[in-house]
């Protein structure tokens, strides 16, 4: 049957319900620039054979490399008309209009095409927006867009209500990519950044629909809910739901970095079913149990890296997320900490703050660090003392 597809009043045409984000493409040996070609092409391959019709990447994603595997392994395999292909444009770069122009010459080469059929400028939060509008960003982009290049013309967006209000009521967007799941729908205000976009008549695209993955691996309670309710569904597909089943979106982007992954998604999107109305109240419960955890909202979208301290914070937002959503024993917890490397753990953070302003997620990251080390101290300390007293032994 395949993925579904939908056109919206004021959409961008006819798009895969499911889009393919191209920010958490498989790896090869932990290095974000080293795609898996081998293994990209195959979740390419079934993806389009499935249906899925829509392609989101990015200038940032995966070190630069992102828009390159895109180019190979959409635009020089498949007919140019079979698919949509979206990329943004990293307005925090831009320091003039010749800027945004060489950038986007660059893009269309990197992914082997003449246009782009949705462009997005990255990333927005009031200030950058402001700085972009000095520059002429916008200007030039909608020159693009006017010549066909660009189809349709949108933003991204990482900031608050305030921010969006004004950013969404200062030009004529064709359309808004937010991040919404039904975590953040109250925690982070989503609901209010879709019903500005919806009340202005402006499509919304989802980002981070599983939050990162952390939807996908809930707490044992949460994930119990679920599983009661429905055993044959994953906790991801309960959440893809969640955004799909909103009138005003148009696709819900999802980065997949299995095969396993991509399955599962092209299976909740070929036999969709809506939310009713005891799934959402179930849904609520869910919130309330993965709150009741403890974990940090860290979706692993890298963009507060590098640290000039050299902490990895993704890494160690993950492996003590993981200790506390009781995936791990304390060993475990440990060991992860020591591959992550001393060097890079929680207690090199200096507390110079330059992460704050880049975290989408508004993390007091600094704090967290002094938090998450602290912890770690009295953790591991019954696991040190032990391993001295083996090493003691005769």
């Amino acid at each position: 049957m395949g993925v579904i597809h939908r056109s919206i009043e004021g959409g961008n045409g006819e798009l895969s319900l499911l889009g393919f984000g191209l920010m958490r493409l498989p790896i090869i040996e932990g290095n974000a620039a080293n795609i898996d070609y081998d293994l990209g092409f195959k979740m390419i391959d079934y993806a389009y054979e499935q249906g899925v019709t829509y392609f989101d990447t990015a200038w940032p994603y995966h070190e630069g490399q992102s828009e390159i595997f895109a180019g190979k392994a959409l635009c020089a395999r498949y007919p140019r008309e079979s698919f949509k292909l979206a990329t943004k444009c990293p307005v925090w770069l831009m320091n003039s209009q010749d800027d945004v122009r060489e950038t986007f010459e660059e893009q269309l080469r990197k992914c082997q095409t003449d246009h782009f059929d949705l462009y997005l400028m990255h990333s927005l939060n009031r200030a950058r927006f402001e700085t972009a509008e000095e520059v002429g960003v916008f200007k030039v982009l909608d020159e693009y867009r006017k010549a066909g290049k660009i189809g349709a013309l949108g933003f991204s967006f990482h900031s608050t209500i305030e921010d969006m209000d004004f950013i969404a009521h200062a030009h004529d967007w064709d359309f808004a990519q937010i991040q919404l799941n039904y975590l953040d729908w109250t925690q982070q205000n989503a609901e209010g950044l879709y019903k500005i976009l919806t009340d202005l008549g402006i499509p919304v695209t989802v980002m981070e629909p599983v939050r990162g993955g952390a939807l996908a691996a809930l707490p044992a309670a949460a994930a119990e809910l679920l599983e009661t309710a429905n055993p044959q569904a994953s906790p991801a597909s309960w959440a893809l739901r969640f955004a799909a089943s909103l009138p005003n979106v148009q696709a819900v982007l999802s980065g997949m970095s299995t095969m396993e992954q991509m399955e599962d998604n092209v299976a909740t999107f070929s036999d969709f079913k809506p939310l009713d109305e005891a799934d959402h109240k179930l849904l609520e419960d869910v919130v309330v149990a993965y709150s009741s955890a403890g974990t940090i909202p860290c979706t692993g979208c890298r963009y507060c890296m590098d640290c000039p301290s050299g902490v990895d914070i993704p890494r160690v937002f993950a492996a003590y997320n993981h200790y506390h959503l009781g995936n791990t024993m304390p060993a475990s917890y440990q060991l992860s900490m020591n591959i992550i490397g001393a060097a890079h753990g929680p207690d090199m953070c200096t507390k110079c703050e330059t992460c704050l302003s880049l975290c989408p997620q508004h993390i007091a990251i600094p704090d967290k660090m002094e938090e998450i080390a602290a912890e770690q101290e009295e953790v591991f300390a019954p696991l040190n003392e032990s391993n001295r007293f083996f090493a003691r032994r005769p």
